[in-house]
């Protein structure tokens, strides 16, 4: 696994460049997976799940737009399709740029790249990435609670109706008739025994939801710690590409 946990796809048939990426990015502390045809990236993008793709345009088999259209469109890849990818490409026309966007890319880069810029460009895009897992996930524990919350008022309306019931009853009770007196206690003996199975139910679901919630909550960070960590990975990419330059 890498050191900073990002997974990346290169997509090329011209193996220099592949070889080129990759060790460069293994050097940088990403972890590289590389695919020389359009057919074999979508695979891969299925098996791999990577948090970034390097697609060239231009590729044996499926073309890169095919491939990128293919993941962020067809219900096939429906599970893949939040995959973010920077398209490759020799073409630097406005529309071919256009056309990369409306599919869904999160970057453009034209033939012949710097380095330099590639790596500042991958960083970008998996910040960006990264910041909308945070915010997924803030999501999804803002719906925990709030399924918590009605669970909590269909309990209190569970309760409220029998209780009052029970007090009318009572209040009304003629204590020298053992029938009403008997009756009341079994009335009393079937909501209680209600009343812990739905708190035991209760119980249940919010140790559950709790559960979920701290799996969640352990995954987050502050945006501070998100801005801080992405800083600290970039001075490092920084350095590393400066004494290699050297």
């Amino acid at each position: 696994m890498a050191q900073n946990g990002s997974k990346i796809l290169v997509v090329d048939d011209e193996h220099i460049n592949v070889e080129f990426f990759e060790v460069m990015l293994s050097r940088l502390g990403y972890e590289v997976v590389t695919a020389g045809d359009g057919d074999t990236a979508l695979e891969m993008i299925v098996q791999e799940r990577p948090d970034l793709v390097l697609l060239d345009n231009i590729l044996p088999g499926k073309t890169g737009w095919e491939v990128t259209r293919m993941v962020k469109q067809e219900p096939e890849y429906e599970t893949v399709s939040g995959t973010s990818i920077i398209m490759f490409s020799a073409m630097d026309e406005v529309e071919d740029k256009i056309e990369g966007f409306e599919l869904g890319i999160e970057d453009y880069i034209t033939k012949p790249f710097n380095f330099s810029e590639v790596l500042a460009r991958i960083q970008a895009v998996l910040r960006q990435r990264e910041l909308s897992r945070q915010v997924a996930r803030r999501e999804r524990r803002i719906a925990l609670v709030e399924s918590l919350n009605s669970s909590l008022i269909y309990f209190t309306r569970h309760i409220k109706m029998p209780m009052q019931e029970l007090r009318e009853a009572a209040q009304g009770l003629d204590v020298n008739d053992p029938d009403a007196v008997q009756a009341l206690v079994a009335r009393i003996l079937e909501h209680t025994n209600e009343t812990l199975a739905t708190v035991e139910g209760l119980e249940e679901e919010v140790r559950e939801l709790q559960s979920r919630g701290d799996q969640l909550k352990s995954k987050e960070l502050s945006l501070e710690d998100l801005e801080s960590k992405f800083r600290k990975h970039a001075a490092m990419t920084l350095h590393g590409v400066g004494r290699k330059n050297e």
